[in-house]
C-alpha cells in the first residue's frame, strides 16, 4: 500500500498547525460489503450498476446491485504478483480502470506489482523489489468474467524497493490514462535505484515519483500513445509520459465529477502529510519540500528555513504526521478520496479523504472533510463516527475506533464510501466497506 518502511520511521521535527478548524462532522458508517481481503480499490464502470472490488492479494470481485458479493472473482491475477508479506505489504493489485467506452469494446486496465522483468537492463536493476505494471484486459462473453488470457502489458517500470508504489489509474475527462507511481521506495528518495543528486521526485528522465498520462487508444509509442498536449512532448531528456512531478506516494487520487479537477493525497515523510489538486506540468516538491516545508533529504527530521519555492505547487491540504509530533497530530500516512457529489446537499463540493491511522500499534483510522471557501482556500475537520458502537457490536471493529483506511470509493450517484481493514497486511476476508453518511 502506502506507508513508509516501517523500518525506517523517524522522530520528526517542527510542529504544523492544523489547516482548518478541529470542530468535528458526525458521520455515520453504513456497511456496503464485509468478508473481503484488504479492498485497495471500488470501481463502477460507465453506465453499469455493478461495483469491482480491487484485493490487494490479486482479486477482482463483482458487488452485485442486490448486495450480493459474487462467488467466483471476476478477475484473478494472483499468479502474477510476487509472495505478499501478511502482517504489512505495499505491494500487490493496487489498481483498476475501466475504459470510457467499456459497454461497447469490454476492455479494463488493472495495475499491480509483478515479479522482476529481467528483459531489461540486468545491472543495478538485477537487485530491485518488482516491476509495476498497468495491463489491459478485456472481458468475456460472460460480462461477470474477465478474458484472463486477454491480458496485454501497457506499462512496466521496475521498482527499486517495495513501498511507495502509488499505481492508483484512472481516466480522466479527456479520455486518457492516468498513472500515479512512487518516489521508488525505501525512505528520504534516496539509497539504490534513486537519483543520487535530486532525487526521483525531481528527475524528469525517470518514471517515478510521477502522474503519468497515456493514451491507451494508440500504439504509437509502442504499447501505448502520447498525448500531444502532455507538458513536456518533443523536450529533450524527459519523459514525454509526465504530466506532474515532485510526489513521494500518490496515494488514492479521483477526478472531481462535478469540476473534473483531479486531487491525490501524497504520503509524506516524517512530518507532514498532503493533499494536492493535480495540474498539468507542475511540480510539487518532493524531495525539495515535504508538504509545504523545506526538506533536507540527510536531515529528514530538519526543515530547513529560508529554501526557494519558486517553481513549485504546494498543496491545498496538510496536516501533521503523528510519528513526529503526536501532539495535535492527525495521522500517520494520507488516503485520498473524493469530491461528495451526492444526494446529502450539505456536503456538495466538499472533500472527503483520510488517514491510514492515527497509530501504527493499534488501528485508528481517520476521516476528513476538506472543504474550499470563495477564494478558493481549503481548510479540513475531523469527521466524527457516530455510530462507532454498532459498529464494534457487529464485530467490524475491535478496539472501538474505525479501521485502518485503506482507501475511498465513488458511486455514480457521487456517494463516497471508505474501505478499511482490521489487519496491517492481505491476510484473511474480514474487512469491510461502507458507505459514508450523515449522523442523523
Amino acid at each position: 500500500m502506502r506507508i513508509r518502511n516501517l523500518l525506517l520511521l523517524c522522530a520528526g521535527a517542527t510542529l504544523l498547525a492544523l489547516s482548518g478548524s478541529a470542530s468535528a462532522e458526525k458521520i455515520k458508517l453504513v456497511p456496503h460489503v464485509s468478508k473481503i481481503n484488504t479492498p485497495l480499490a471500488m470501481v463502477q464502470p460507465p453506465g453499469d450498476d455493478r461495483q469491482f472490488i480491487v484485493e490487494q492479494f490479486g482479486l477482482i470481485k463483482i458487488l452485485h446491485p442486490n448486495g450480493q458479493l459474487q462467488g467466483d472473482p471476476f478477475l484473478d491475477v494472483r499468479n502474477l504478483i510476487p509472495q505478499l508479506w501478511k502482517d504489512f505489504d505495499e505491494k500487490g493489485l493496487l489498481g483498476l480502470a475501466f475504459h470510457p467506452n467499456y459497454a461497447q469494446n469490454g476492455k479494463f486496465y488493472i495495475a499491480y506489482s509483478g515479479n522482476l522483468d529481467f528483459q531489461g537492463d540486468l545491472g543495478q536493476e538485477f537487485w530491485w523489489s518488482h516491476t509495476n505494471t498497468v495491463a489491459e484486459y478485456t472481458v468475456s462473453d460472460d460480462p461477470n468474467k474477465a478474458d484472463a488470457h486477454s491480458g496485454r502489458v501497457v506499462t512496466a517500470i521496475n521498482w527499486p524497493q517495495f513501498n511507495h508504489n502509488g499505481h492508483w489509474i484512472g481516466f480522466g475527462p479527456d479520455g486518457y490514462l492516468y498513472i500515479t507511481t512512487g518516489d521508488g521506495g525505501y525512505a528520504n528518495d534516496w539509497g539504490i535505484g534513486h537519483n543520487v543528486t535530486e532525487g526521483n521526485g525531481q528527475d524528469l528522465a525517470d518514471l517515478h515519483g510521477k502522474v503519468l498520462r497515456i493514451d491507451v487508444d494508440s500504439r504509437d509509442n509502442g504499447a501505448y500513445g502520447i498525448p500531444s498536449d502532455n507538458p513536456f512532448v518533443g523536450k529533450d531528456g524527459v519523459a514525454p509520459e509526465i504530466y506532474s512531478w515532485g510526489h513521494r506516494n500518490p496515494w488514492r487520487c479521483s477526478f472531481d465529477m462535478g469540476s473534473g479537477g483531479l486531487f491525490c493525497g501524497d504520503v509524506q515523510q516524517n512530518a507532514y502529510e498532503e493533499v494536492d489538486v493535480i495540474t498539468s506540468g507542475s511540480n510539487y516538491g518532493w524531495r525539495r519540500m515535504e508538504a509545504s516545508h523545506c526538506f533536507d533529504y540527510a536531515n529528514p527530521d530538519n526543515h530547513p528555513a529560508g529554501c526557494a519555492a519558486n517553481g513549485l505547487t504546494l498543496p491545498i491540504l496538510e496536516y501533521n504526521n503523528c510519528t513526529a509530533k503526536p501532539d495535535g497530530c492527525l495521522g500517520v500516512s494520507v488516503t485520498g478520496g473524493y469530491v461528495y457529489r451526492g444526494g446529502h446537499a450539505a456536503w456538495d463540493g466538499k472533500y472527503i479523504f483520510g488517514d491510514w491511522s492515527k497509530s501504527f500499534g493499534e488501528m485508528d483510522g481517520q476521516i476528513f472533510i476538506g472543504t474550499a471557501d470563495a477564494n478558493g482556500k481549503w481548510t479540513m475537520e475531523v469527521a466524527e463516527v457516530a455510530n462507532l458502537d454498532e459498529l464494534t457490536a457487529l464485530g467490524h471493529t475491535q478496539t472501538g475506533k474505525v479501521p485502518y483506511i485503506l482507501a475511498f470509493a465513488q458511486d455514480s450517484a457521487g456517494e463516497v464510501y471508505a474501505l478499511t481493514s482490521i489487519t496491517t497486511g492481505p491476510v484473511g476476508t474480514l474487512d469491510t466497506i461502507y458507505k459514508i453518511a450523515p449522523a442523523d
